[in-house]
């Protein structure tokens, strides 16, 4: 009966070190909400957390935006689920059910827009085949964006059938204002009152939007046409005046590192700072590489979107024209009048695709919220009868009967390539899903065993945000760090405790540690020993610059250092580290070292 359960406890370590860096800590609250006494205790605990960081009492629910873990635990005891299936299993599962409801989505909005539901297969297979581009759900399952993106994408298809069904009073989307300051006003209420949403420059948009359409008067005066013409200026002069009267009265925190982090993206600014640098080395924080456009072309998605943007945005353009030219819309809209730039729908999606574009341009990490939207819209405009006619009007083609070809096209491309993409990618979709590989990672294992049996329970952690992330989950320890960037002191203590990579002296290091009520320090061969493919990028790299021990550009004075690099240093055991540091495990991966309580200076 021991070795089973010994055994159990084993394959469930196996299991949750696939959680890597932050997706360990919102497992890890998960887990914690199922062993509360109740849903009330449980809820208390995370949003007073003291248990997780040393010296720091955290609302971990806000923080963290962990209502998806509160709302899987409740329906994880609720339903009977604990009788018949492992925890891991049912919150992997309900992660898992919501990218079906995500590309249901998906599917719904295609045939909604093209009036097909070829359409809605084709956006489903671009979709799979791109998985890699469209989501991280194979390689991180508890990501926010895996929580939040299907109920975007079921909010996106609910207003594209509302926008559809309103042809006849277009313009008229005052309901849909008011959903938004509606919705606005919850997320500010569930997050704590959160007073970013409240400054934020969309809501006084909308709220200059709503001003600027009851200013409006009735069509044909001489007045409503001066003010269409003075309109756009209403608009953003509103959202302005608005917005900075809003960050005078409402209390809110100014987010000045994202400027700076944009100014130094940009090539505006340049910084030595590390935590910045850092973040501008992760490759989700970079802008798209060539892998990436190659792959969206060779499934042949990225050229027919092209395609389909340009054709609805030169049509939007002309309907633009038209009405400031005083020409009135038709009420409804027919296949032979190839306008297709004249359905709501349709221009919502423009403008929304373009915006989603060209941030995903700028952080290839916003790939994954623009790259659906391509797989949408190229399926929509490829099955679309009426995509094809206003192309067949702006070339006047008349050899053909417009209509009829437009219609042939409609049915006979979306076919060629998806018959192309089923000779391409089915097999090779097939031989992936039958080489699924299992994480195995033993040294972690041995780590985590080593310290759930070794280590005193009040014990305390040091060492890289990823790692503690894990040890947060797979032993419940206490830690001084995590893998998260939406708090200035969480940042400060990251770059803090990688010193151990940099070129400082043990008692530096030592004070840094003994500053955070630090027990035990865990140096990773693979960071010590790292050999990056992007330049300046490694963190031993990155330390070197942020503490001048090294030229970073011309005109920069060195500081030498008379120090080694402390990780190299500590594990040859002569003073004055052994003073500071006893080595207390070590595998081929990991080397842990307790801090030690009483020091003797020996020379």
């Amino acid at each position: 009966m021991t070795l089973q359960f010994l055994k159990e406890l084993q394959n469930e370590l196996e299991r949750e070190i696939t959680f890597q860096g932050d997706s360990a800590i919102y497992y890890s609250y998960y887990k914690d909400m199922l062993k509360a006494p109740s849903f009330e205790r449980g809820v208390y605990e995370l949003t007073h957390n003291n248990k997780t960081v040393s010296l720091k009492t955290i609302n971990a629910v806000q923080q963290m935006s962990l209502y998806p873990e509160l709302i899987a635990s409740v329906l994880y005891q609720a339903t009977g689920s604990n009788e018949i299936i492992e925890p891991v299993y049912f919150y992997i599962g309900i992660v898992f059910g919501l990218q079906g409801i995500y590309v249901t989505a998906l599917f719904v909005t295609s045939w909604l827009m093209s009036g097909t539901w070829l359409a809605g297969m084709l956006t489903v297979a671009w979709f799979i085949i791109n998985r890699v581009d469209t989501t991280r759900i194979e390689y991180s399952i508890p990501l926010r964006e895996n929580w939040a993106l299907p109920y975007f994408a079921c909010q996106v298809a609910a207003l594209t059938g509302y926008l559809k069904s309103n042809l006849n009073t277009y313009g008229e989307v005052h309901e849909v204002y008011k959903i938004y300051i509606f919705s606005l006003f919850l997320g500010y209420l569930l997050q704590f009152e959160n007073s970013a949403l409240l400054v934020s420059p969309l809501l006084s948009l909308v709220v200059a939007l709503m001003l600027a359409k009851c200013l409006q008067v009735k069509k044909g005066t001489f007045i409503a046409k001066i003010m269409k013409v003075i309109n756009f200026y209403l608009v953003c002069t509103l959202t302005v005046t608005l917005n900075i009267i809003m960050k005078m009265f409402v209390p809110h925190k100014e987010h000045g590192h994202m400027l700076k982090f944009l100014e130094v993206k940009f090539g505006l600014n340049m910084t030595k700072n590390f935590t910045m640098n850092w973040l501008l080395c992760q490759e989700s924080l970079q802008a798209p590489s060539r892998a990436f456009f190659l792959r969206l072309t060779q499934s042949s998605v990225l050229p027919f979107y092209t395609l389909v943007l340009i054709i609805c945005f030169f049509s939007m353009l002309q309907v633009i024209f038209r009405r400031i030219n005083g020409k009135s819309l038709k009420e409804t809209v027919t296949l032979e009048d190839g306008r297709i730039g004249e359905r709501p729908e349709i221009i919502y999606h423009v403008i929304h695709t373009i915006l989603l574009g060209s941030l995903a341009m700028v952080i290839e990490g916003l790939k994954y919220l623009w790259t659906p939207y391509v797989c949408m819209l190229a399926a929509f405009g490829v099955c679309s009868p009426e995509l094809w006619m206003t192309l067949f009007k702006w070339l006047r083609l008349r050899t053909v009967h417009p209509v009829l070809l437009a219609l042939i096209l409609s049915m006979a491309v979306p076919t060629i390539i998806g018959l192309s993409l089923w000779k391409e990618f089915f097999p090779r979709l097939m031989t992936e899903l039958t080489e699924l590989q299992e994480f195995y990672d033993p040294d972690t294992v041995e780590l985590m065993t080593w310290i759930k049996r070794q280590a005193p329970v009040a014990a305390v952690f040091a060492g890289s945000p990823q790692l503690m992330g894990a040890i947060k989950l797979c032993t419940g320890w206490m830690v001084t760090s995590l893998p998260l960037y939406n708090d200035d002191d969480l940042l400060k203590r990251n770059e803090n405790i990688y010193q151990i990579y940099s070129k400082r002296s043990a008692e530096d290091i030592y004070k840094i540690l003994t500053s955070y009520k630090t027990n035990y320090l865990i140096v990773e061969d693979a960071i010590c020993n790292e050999v990056g493919t992007t330049r300046g990028c490694r963190v031993k790299d990155l330390l070197d610059i942020a503490n001048g021990h090294v030229v970073c550009e011309e005109g920069d004075k060195l500081t030498y250092s008379k120090y080694g690099r402390f990780c190299h240093e500590v594990k040859i055991n002569y003073s004055p580290y052994v003073n500071y540091f006893t080595r207390v495990y070590w595998n081929r991966s990991y080397f842990v070292y307790k801090i030690n309580t009483v020091i003797s200076f020996q020379s």
